[in-house]
C-alpha cells in the first residue's frame, strides 16, 4: 500500500510547487500528484522534476488532467516525458465523439512514453452521457433502483469501460490504476467492494472531499479501514482540507497512521499515551507525549537510513501508576510519569524491565537521550 498526496500550489509557480513536492516527499509521500491545467503549468513540469531530483527526491510525479489534458500532453512532450503517471477523469475528457478522441490521444501518449495511467472517476464529475443513459434504463425497470445506487454504478462502469478501452488502445493492464471516488463513507465502501470483486486492476483508495480537521480524518479512516481490512487497495490518499495556513503534509501523516495503526505498514515509531483523568491533573505528560512524537517523526528522515527497523519501535508515555508501568513494559521503551499525589519519580522501562528512574526538571531531555541511546544500541546496521 503506497501513500500518495497532492500539491495545492499553482503548478505554474514551479519553485513553490517543487518545494511543496519536496515537503510532501520528506513527510513520507511516495507519490505526489500535481495539477496540470494550463500551458504554463505544463511548461513548468520538467523544471519541477529537475528541481526535485537536485534536492535528492526521485518521488514519482502524477499529472492531474481535466478537460484539456489531450492538448497539453500533445503540445508539451517534455511534460509528458517528465511525469511518471497521468490521472485521467473519464467524466471530464469531452463529450460524444470528442470524448473518445481526447481519451485515445492521452492513452496513446502514455503508451508512447511508457507511462502509467490512473483512470479516476469521481461522483462529483460523472460522465453525464452515461448517467443519462443509465437513468433512462433504470426508469424502464419494474423496480427502479434508488438514485444513490445508480450513481455508484455510473462511476464503476465509467472507470471500468475506460480501462478496457485503454487496454484496447495498447496500454498494458499493469500500467492501469482505477479509482472511483465518493464523498459518502458507505458509498465508497460499496463501490470498492464491487470493484474488487469484478476486476483485478490496481485500485487507488480515497474518500474524496473528506473535509477539514477531525471530520475529514474520521470519515476517511472509517471508510478506508473497512476496505484495507479486506485487503482492498494499492495506493491511498487522504483528501483533507488544510486549516488556513496549515501544512499540506497532514494528509500524509494521517495516511501513514491509518496504515500503521492497522498493522499494515510501519513508518515511524508510535507513541502510546493515556488520555488523562483526575489522577493526572498535571499537563506535563501531555506535553511530553506531544514532544516525543514530534521528535520521533522529525528524526525519521535521518534514522530510516541509519537504523533499519526503527520505524517499528514502540514508545509509551504514561501519566500515572494505574496503567503506566504496564503500558511501559509492553513498549520497547516507556516512561511512567507521576500522577497527582504520587512520588515525583518517573520510572523508565526498557524491553519490559525497569532500568532507571528519572527525577527533577530534566526528565524530557533525559528521556530523549535514553531513546537515542536505545536506537543506536538496538537498530544500528
Amino acid at each position: 500500500m503506497v501513500v500518495q498526496s497532492m500539491t495545492n500550489t499553482d503548478t505554474a509557480d514551479a519553485v513553490r510547487t517543487a518545494v511543496q513536492c519536496a515537503e510532501l516527499a520528506k513527510a513520507g509521500s511516495e507519490i505526489v500528484r500535481i495539477t496540470v491545467n494550463t500551458e504554463e503549468a505544463a511548461r513548468a513540469v520538467p523544471y519541477i522534476r529537475e528541481q526535485l531530483n537536485k534536492m535528492g527526491y526521485n518521488t514519482p510525479l502524477v499529472g492531474d488532467f481535466h478537460f484539456n489534458g489531450h492538448r497539453l500532453l500533445s503540445q508539451h512532450p517534455d511534460c509528458a516525458q517528465a511525469l511518471d503517471k497521468y490521472r485521467i477523469n473519464p467524466g471530464n475528457v469531452g463529450k460524444g465523439k470528442k470524448r473518445d478522441e481526447h481519451f485515445s490521444t492521452m492513452i496513446e501518449i502514455a503508451c508512447r512514453y511508457d507511462k502509467a495511467v490512473r483512470i479516476g472517476a469521481n461522483w462529483g464529475s460523472m460522465d453525464q452521457e452515461l448517467l443519462a443513459q443509465m437513468l433512462d434504463e433504470n426508469a424502464r425497470q419494474n423496480q427502479p433502483l434508488p438514485l444513490e445506487d445508480i450513481n455508484r454504478q455510473v462511476v464503476i462502469r465509467s472507470a471500468l469501460e475506460s480501462a478496457q478501452r485503454a487496454e484496447e488502445i495498447g496500454l498494458g493492464k499493469d500500467r492501469i490504476i482505477i479509482s472511483c471516488k465518493m464523498s459518502v463513507v458507505q458509498d465508497l465502501i460499496a463501490v470498492y467492494q464491487q470493484l474488487a470483486q469484478t476486476c483485478d486492476y490496481a485500485l487507488h483508495l480515497g474518500l474524496t472531499e473528506a473535509g477539514m480537521g477531525s471530520k475529514g480524518i474520521v470519515a476517511s479512516t472509517a471508510a478506508l479501514a473497512v476496505l484495507l481490512q479486506q485487503g482492498i487497495g494499492d495506493t491511498i490518499r487522504i483528501s483533507l482540507t488544510p486549516e488556513p495556513g496549515g501544512s499540506r503534509t497532514e494528509e500524509v501523516i494521517v495516511a501513514q497512521e491509518i496504515l500503521q495503526t492497522m498493522g499494515l505498514r510501519s513508518f515511524t515509531p508510535m507513541v502510546t499515551a493515556c488520555p488523562g483523568c483526575g489522577r493526572t491533573n498535571s499537563t506535563y505528560f501531555q506535553s511530553l507525549s506531544k514532544d516525543i512524537q514530534a521528535y520521533l517523526r522529525d528524526q525519521m528522515p535521518i534514522w530510516k537510513n541509519q537504523y533499519p527497523g526503527v520505524e517499528e519501535m514502540k514508545v509509551a508515555v504514561m501519566g500515572c501508576i494505574v496503567n503506566g508501568p504496564g503500558e511501559s513494559k509492553h513498549a520497547d521503551i516507556g516512561i511512567s510519569l507521576p500522577g497527582t499525589g504520587e512520588q515525583p519519580n518517573a520510572p523508565v522501562y526498557i524491553d519490559g524491565e525497569r532500568k532507571l528512574t528519572l527525577k527533577g526538571d530534566s526528565i524530557a531531555t533525559d528521556f530523549i537521550k535514553i531513546i537515542d541511546d536505545y536506537i543506536v544500541t538496538r537498530f544500528s546496521a
